[in-house]
Formats: structure tokens, C-alpha cells, sequence
């Protein structure tokens, strides 16, 4: 969740490990710091709140070095505070962290107890404590970086500065993502080819339980005892790809990419002249196939609630969706035969991965929809379908979840009509369809003035705010309410629009807006029901429907969004952006930190 950064260099390394720093602030943070050697001394600077802070405290005091490390935090163990900021140090090394070490109040008792004494809340300063008396052993660093990692339990990625030596920096993954940089006589470390994109393209991922010691000329790559190879890489990103562009904050941006990186993504699943839906050799045969989990967290999830309607409807397939925080400790009998979805716009999300992990325990094959294909849920995965949505730096997704929507809507045609389910002229209609998309998501995108006059008049004012849809509908009611949530911290629920008379009509009154998502399609006369039963009960309702449904329900709306008329398989895409576009608006009028929510992580990488 937070963000690691670590440079061997030939000048002066501050300014780079800010800048880098900078680039992770989207990963979520609420503190930060960077340490550096002096004459072989370690030397800090660590600053709670945003990086300006510890800009301002390197303004006042600089802080030379040619090899240093730097850290965001996102608390876990201890308050945010300059106490607890990383770099976490003792006199013998500093150390950053992502993750939590799981024992660490075990390793805290042994280690006070032989005289240790803490001066953080952290479950880092462990690590710390525990290298640093290995250290006092007359130890070298590599033999007691080997040793902590067979004492540590936990999910964890680390990177660690020695005194004295100004020659190496090590690090250590175990479930949480860290990669190696190759440079011209600098070498890097860093939470992701993102971190490192403006000093090299060429990379290594480390996998899990690998330790690293790097040097000025190279890394050598442990697994316990013995090294291992791990491939070089080509990273195709660029820290050209960070900006905003014309944009005031990059979720507005990364909205508005979402009708290129959906044509982006339909042309890698989608032939246009054919109308046909083409997906890589998968190592399991449709018709063959006896359930289907699909597993994510967060807006993930929402996205395979879709895909159920999908995958049921198109491809006659069952489909059970997992929260994926809470599928390994149900232990859930899988059947052999079935395939295992997993979802995730990291590719690093442990939860899932934890899922994903359990499934394949069960003889289940693992297709998984990722954004970053060197991610760990891809390299783990049998089959990996990803998705084209370039980096997306604004903790709330979006592009990354309207192109899982399209792949796996792609995936679901593809098993339709591999089944027998779909039919050559079904395949063509549903093509021509996500052919049709990337045009009308563009319309939606460009209605600002709507968008923003809602936002202001009816959401903002709002202490609560409810979305209702119906069908496949009903997810994406669900991630609207979550994107209000995240962004502009007003408490929102979604609901099947069948659901609100078991109980939260209760709520309903004149303060209360109700935002109903409600395409022309099969259950459209249910949705519009479920309208009429909160219009007699005096709430404040938000239409998004097309030109019929507005003519049928608009007159009894405070507002409506008119969107184009769609076929209703896909309309869930294309409803995706008025939501997220009514909570981006209802942010920028209460003033919130659009791109870096308060308590929120892009990445999460803690259970």
C-alpha cells in the first residue's frame, strides 16, 4: 500500500528519491521519509502528512548521500506521526517496509528482552532490531538478511540501508510487490516498474520469499540460501505516462481515457471486420468447465458481480463471486474442473492473491484480468486476459474497472458461444455492440455541465445518499455509492432496486437523493416500480436512463442524465462513468482530496 524507493548512485540521491517518491504518491500515504548515508553514518528526514512537509524539512536541512532509501507510509502499526514514519532506523541500519510482520510482537519480546529498546509503534522497528543484533553478532549483512527472513511471518516487501557501507542496499519480498532496476552504473529497487520508470525500462520482478543485495554493478538474488535467476524485463512504462495533461486532478483524467483505453482494450479481444471475439489458447475447454469463482476485492468485485449476470445469461455457466478477503477462511469445497476468475487492477491485491492461491489448491484453473501483466496474480495465474488501461494513478478506479468490464464481457461471449449458447448472429449483435461503446462512452464523458449542476444542488448537500438498480444494473448501483464513499466521504449504500422495501425505504425522506440507474432492458418495468415507490415516499431522485426511460419516468426526477440507448448487455459499461463522474463533481464541491482520499490505498497489500 505505501511506496518504496532505493538508489545506488553516482551523485547525490535526495532529489531522486523525492521525485520518485512523487510518483507514488498514488499508492496512498500519510507519511514519509528518506534516509541517506554521510560519511557512512546513517541520516534521516521523515515529515507526517504529504511530501511537501518533508520537502519543507529538506529545504531547511539538506541531505547529502550518493545511496539512500525513501518511503510513503499508509499506517498499519502506530499512528501516523514523524515517530513512525520510515525510514525506521537504529545505528546499524534503516529500513523501509510494506506490509505487516505478523509475529512481530513475538520477535519484540526476545529482542527486549535481550536489551533492545523501541522507539516506534511500528511492527517494522522489528526488523530493524532483529538485523541490527544479527549485525552485533559480527554477522555480515547478507548472512543476516538471510536469517531474518526465515524468522519472519507475514506479507511484506523491504529494503534496507547498512552504515558503513555505502556499496550495497538489500531487499526482500514476501507477498508484496518490489522490483530491481539496472542502470549505467546505478542500480535501483522500488515498489514497482511505475516507481522506477524515469531511471530504466530494464527490470526484474522479485518473486515471493526472494532477498536481493544490490550493488553498483548488479543484484545478486537469494532464495534462502541459494541464488536464483530472475529475468530482466523491458518495462513499456514511461514517467512521461504519470502527468495530468489539461486535467485538474488524474482521476478527471483517467475518466476521460476511458473511451480510448476501451477501444484500446476491445481491439486486443475484438475483430471488427469479422465481428467476432477472439480470446488467447486457454488451457481448459468452455463446454468442459463445471462452476466458475470469481474473486476480487473493492470495485474488482463489482466487476465480477457483473460478469456473473454475464457469464450466466451469455454462457448458461454458474458463477459464484467471492470477496476475496473472505474466500480462503470459508474454505469453500471447489470442485475439479472449475475456473477460478481472479480480478485485480494491481495484479498485487493480497487478498486476492491469497484467494487466487486457495483456488488453485483446489485444482481449480485461474484465468485472472489484471492491468499489470508482471504482476504476481498474473505470473501465478494459468491464463492471464489483460486489460489496456495504462497506469490509473487516482486511488478511486476508474478506466481500470470499465476495461475489466470489457474483458470479461468479452470472456463471457467467447464461452457463450464456444457452449452453444450464442449464436453466430448473437456473437455479431453483442460485437457490434462493443464496437458501438467507445463512441457512446465518449458522449457520456462530455456532459459536464449536467453532471457538475447535480453534484452541487442535490449530492453535496446530502449526509446520505442512496443508489438503487436492478439486474446488472445493481452492481454498478454499488459502485456508484462506493465512488461517493471513497471520494467525498458522504455515507452511500447501493441496492437491488427489489431490495428497498425489505428495509432501507425506511430511510427515504426529502434529505435523502436516491440515484436510480435504470437502462431500457429486460427488468427496466421493475426498476421503474421500485422509482415510484420512493417518489411516493417525498425522495429526491436521480434518473440515469435513455431517451425512453426519461420519457418515462424524467418528469418526476429533481435531475436526470439522458444517456445514449444501448443494447442493455452493455449497458453496465457505459453507466459506469455517470456515477463515477457524480461522485468525481460532489468531491470537488466539498473540497476533498479528489486523487488521494483521506485513509485510502491504491495498491493493498495488507490484509
Amino acid at each position: 500500500m505505501c511506496g518504496i524507493i532505493g538508489i545506488i548512485g553516482k551523485a547525490p540521491v535526495t532529489p531522486l528519491l523525492v521525485d520518485a517518491l512523487k510518483r507514488l504518491e498514488y499508492r496512498g500515504y500519510d507519511s514519509a521519509g528518506v534516509a541517506t548515508l554521510v560519511n557512512g553514518h546513517i541520516e534521516r528526514r521523515r515529515a507526517e502528512g504529504k511530501l511537501v512537509n518533508l520537502e519543507a524539512k529538506l529545504a531547511e536541512k539538506g541531505l547529502p548521500g550518493t545511496i539512500g532509501i525513501g518511503h510513503t507510509r499508509w499506517a498499519t502499526h502506530g499512528k501516523p506521526s514523524e515517530r513512525n514514519a520510515h525510514p525506521i532506523a537504529t545505528d546499524r541500519v534503516a529500513i523501509v517496509h510494506n506490509g505487516i510482520i505478523e509475529n512481530f510482537q513475538e520477535l519484540k519480546d526476545e529482542l527486549t528482552a535481550q536489551g533492545k529498546r523501541f522507539e516506534s509503534d511500528t511492527d517494522t522497528e522489528v526488523v530493524a532490531q532483529l538485523l541490527t543484533s544479527y549485525l552485533e553478532q559480527q554477522m555480515a549483512p547478507e548472512a543476516a538478511m538471510g536469517k531474518a527472513m526465515a524468522r519472519l511471518r507475514g506479507a511484506f516487501a523491504l529494503v534496507v540501508l547498512f552504515s558503513g557501507r555505502h556499496d550495497i542496499l538489500m531487499g526482500a519480498r514476501r507477498g508484496s510487490s518490489l522490483a530491481v532496476g539496472y542502470g549505467d552504473g546505478e542500480m535501483y529497487i522500488g515498489t514497482d516498474a511505475l516507481a522506477l520508470a524515469p531511471f530504466t525500462k530494464r527490470v526484474t520482478y522479485l518473486e515471493d520469499d526472494d532477498w536481493v543485495v544490490l550493488n553498483a554493478k548488479g543484484a545478486e538474488i537469494y532464495q534462502g540460501t541459494k541464488t536464483v535467476k530472475r529475468p530482466v524485463r523491458e518495462s513499456g512504462i514511461s514517467g512521461a505516462m504519470m502527468g495530468k495533461g489539461n486535467h485538474r486532478h488524474f482521476m478527471l483524467k483517467e475518466i476521460y481515457e476511458q473511451p480510448t483505453v476501451v477501444g484500446d482494450t476491445l481491439q486486443t479481444y475484438l475483430d471488427p471486420s469479422t465481428r467476432s471475439v477472439s480470446l488467447p489458447a486457454l488451457p481448459f475447454d468452455w463446454n468442459k468447465v463445471s462452476r466458475i469463482t470469481m474473486t476480487a476485492c473493492g470495485t474488482a468485485y463489482y466487476a465480477c458481480m457483473v460478469a456473473k449476470y454475464w457469464f450466466e445469461s451469455l454462457a448458461r455457466l454458474p458463477v459464484e463471486t467471492e470477496v476475496a478477503s473472505e474466500l480462503r477462511y470459508r474454505e469453500p469445497p471447489m470442485t475439479e474442473g472449475g475456473v477460478c476468475i481472479a480480478v485485480s487492477q494491481s495484479g498485487e491485491t493480497v487478498d486476492t492473491l491469497a484467494a487466487m492461491r486457495y483456488a488453485r489448491s483446489q485444482k481449480q484453473t485461474i484465468l485472472s484480468v489484471v492491468n499489470v501483466p508482471e504482476s504476481a496474480i498474473a505470473r501465478e495465474s494459468h491464463v492471464v486476459l489483460p486489460t489496456l488501461a495504462g497506469p490509473e494513478i487516482g486511488v478511486a478506479s476508474t478506466k481500470a474497472f470499465t476495461t475489466q468490464l470489457v474483458v470479461l464481457l468479452s470472456a463471457a461471449i467467447a464461452a457463450g458461444r464456444a457452449r452453444g449458447v450464442l449464436t453466430r448472429a448473437d456473437e455479431e449483435r453483442l460485437a457490434a455492440a462493443l464496437i458501438a461503446l467507445p463512441a457512446h462512452v465518449n458522449e457520456a464523458v462530455n456532459m459536464e455541465p449536467e453532471y457538475q449542476r447535480i453534484s452541487e444542488e442535490v449530492l453535496a448537500p446530502a449526509r446520505d445518499v442512496l443508489y438503487m438498480g436492478r439486474g446488472s444494473s445493481f452492481p454498478i448501483a454499488m459502485e456508484g455509492a462506493l465512488k461517493l464513499k471513497e471520494i467525498s466521504y458522504i455515507h452511500a449504500e447501493g441496492y437491488a432496486g427489489g431490495e428497498m422495501k425489505h428495509g432501507p425505504i425506511a430511510l427515504i425522506d426529502e434529505n435523502v437523493p436516491v440515484v436510480v440507474v435504470a437502462p431500457t432492458d429486460p427488468v427496466f418495468d421493475k426498476i421503474a416500480s421500485n422509482f415510484e415507490q420512493v417518489k411516493a415516499r417525498g425522495g429526491k431522485l436521480v434518473l440515469m436512463a435513455d431517451q425512453a426511460g426519461h420519457k418515462r419516468l424524467g418528469a418526476h426526477a429533481v435531475a436526470s442524465i439522458v444517456l445514449p440507448t444501448v443494447d442493455p448487455v452493455v449497458a453496465p459499461i457505459l453507466y459506469t462513468v455517470p456515477v463515477q463522474l457524480l461522485a468525481y463533481y460532489t468531491a470537488v464541491a466539498k473540497g476533498t482530496d479528489v486523487d488521494q482520499p483521506r485513509n485510502l490505498a491504491k495498491s493493498v497489500t495488507v490484509e
